[in-house]
C-alpha cells in the first residue's frame, strides 16, 4: 500500500518477537522499525534482528521517571544521548521519544531534545503516552520542538479522549513530518491514531499525497480484523460497514440525486475500496424504496411506492432487518408489477 515505515515490535521483548521482527524486516520494502529502551541490550538486539531504524525511548515525565524508569532527570538525559549514539554509531537510522511528553516540564523537553539532537538523532518521536493531549496544547508543543532540533519530528497519539487523530493532524500542522498510527486505531487501552483517518484526512482534506494505496485501506482494515479478532465498529470512520451508508428518507434521496449533498464529497467510497448503501429501515423514504424495486426489476406506482416504504418503515421500527429480499417480498405481497423479460 505504500506505507512507509513500519514499526514491527520490541526484538528484545522474546526469542518469537526477535524472529517476527526480523522475518518482517526480510518480508517488505518498507522501512521497519525495531523498538527500545535505552538499554544496551535492547538497543542490540534491535541492531541484531536487521531493521533499518531503531526507535529508543526514555521516560521524560516525574511520574514516569519515579515509578517506571526509576530514575532522575539527570540519568535519563545521559542515557539517552548514549543510546542515541550506540545506534547512529552502528549505522542506523535513529529515533528517539521522550516518553510521556505531554506531562512532562517543558524546560526539560527542551533540554532532552537539544542533547539528543546533538547526539545526532535522525527523529524525534513526540508521544502523548497516556492520551491526555488536546489539539491546540500538542499543535504548541510540536511547534516547540520543531525550533529546537535539526531532526525531523514525529509524533505519536493515544485515543483515550477520542482526540487520537485530530492530534496527530495538529502534529503535522506545528511541523512533524510524520505520525505513527495503527490500523482500525488497535493500540494500548483505546487505542492510537487510526492509519485509516489519518490517511483519509491528509488526503482528502488537506489535499496531501500521502503515497498510500488508499483504494485498499477497507480491504486492510478487514483483513487486521480478522487477524486480530477485534471487530470493527459499524459506525468506524472510512472503514465502519456504516461509513457510506444511508437511511435517513433526506439523505437517500439526495445521495441518489447527487452523493455530495450528504457525503463529504472529497471522500468516496471508490477512494477507499468500499461501496455506497441504501439501507432499509424505520428512517427510509419513497426515494430509496423506488430506487431499490427499480434496481430488482419491478415497476412500481406512486401509490405502490408508498404501500412499500409504510411496511419498511412499520417492520423497521419492530428492528426487523429489512434486507434487499425482505422488499422484495413486500413489492410481491402488494401485487407491483415487474418488468417482463423478452427472449
Amino acid at each position: 500500500m505504500g506505507t512507509h515505515v513500519i514499526e514491527a515490535g520490541f526484538p528484545v521483548n522474546s526469542e518469537a518477537e526477535f524472529e517476527a521482527v526480523r522475518d518482517i524486516a526480510e518480508a517488505t520494502s518498507a522501512t521497519v522499525c525495531g523498538l527500545a529502551r535505552v538499554v544496551d541490550k535492547d538497543i542490540d538486539a534491535a541492531l541484531d534482528s536487521g531493521v533499518e531504524m531503531v526507535h529508543v525511548f526514555a521516560s521524560t515525565s516525574d511520574v514516569q521517571l519515579q515509578d517506571s524508569m526509576h530514575a532522575t532527570r539527570q540519568e535519563a538525559l545521559e542515557r539517552s544521548v548514549e543510546a542515541v549514539e550506540r545506534v547512529t554509531d552502528a549505522g542506523a537510522t535513529c529515533m528517539f521519544s521522550p516518553m510521556d511528553v505531554t506531562r512532562t516540564e517543558e524546560s526539560f523537553v527542551i533540554d532532552v531534545v537539544e542533547a539528543v539532537s546533538d547526539a545526532g538523532t535522525d527523529w524525534i518521536n513526540l508521544p502523548d503516552t497516556c492520551g491526555v493531549a488536546t489539539p491546540r496544547r500538542f499543535y504548541d508543543m510540536v511547534e516547540t520542538v520543531v525550533s529546537h532540533t535539526d531532526a525531523r519530528v514525529d509524533v505519536h497519539t493515544h485515543d483515550d479522549f477520542g482526540l487520537a487523530s485530530a492530534n496527530a493532524l495538529s502534529g503535522y500542522e506545528a511541523g512533524a513530518s510524520q505520525a505513527q498510527v495503527s490500523v482500525n486505531g488497535i493500540g494500548e487501552r483505546a487505542g492510537n491514531a487510526a492509519y485509516e483517518e489519518v490517511v483519509m484526512a491528509l488526503e482528502s482534506l488537506y489535499d496531501v499525497d500521502t503515497g498510500i494505496g488508499t483504494r485498499r485501506i477497507t480491504e486492510l482494515a478487514q483483513v487486521v480484523e480478522a487477524k486480530s479478532d477485534m471487530p470493527i465498529p459499524a459506525n468506524k470512520p472510512v472503514v465502519g460497514s456504516n461509513a457510506f451508508s444511508h437511511e435517513s428518507g433526506i439523505h437517500a434521496a439526495g445521495v441518489i440525486e447527487n452523493s455530495d449533498t450528504f457525503e463529504p464529497g472529497v471522500m468516496t467510497p471508490e477512494m477507499v475500496g468500499a461501496t455506497r448503501q441504501l439501507v432499509l429501515g424505520k428512517h427510509t423514504g419513497t426515494h430509496s424504496v423506488r430506487e431499490r424495486l427499480e434496481d430488482a426489476g419491478f415497476e412500481p406506482t406512486e401509490a405502490e411506492v408508498r404501500e412499500v416504504t409504510r411496511m419498511v418503515k412499520d417492520r423497521g421500527a419492530e428492528q426487523e432487518e429489512i434486507t434487499f429480499e425482505r422488499l422484495k417480498e413486500f413489492a410481491k405481497e402488494i401485487g407491483v408489477r415487474r418488468e417482463e423479460v423478452r427472449i
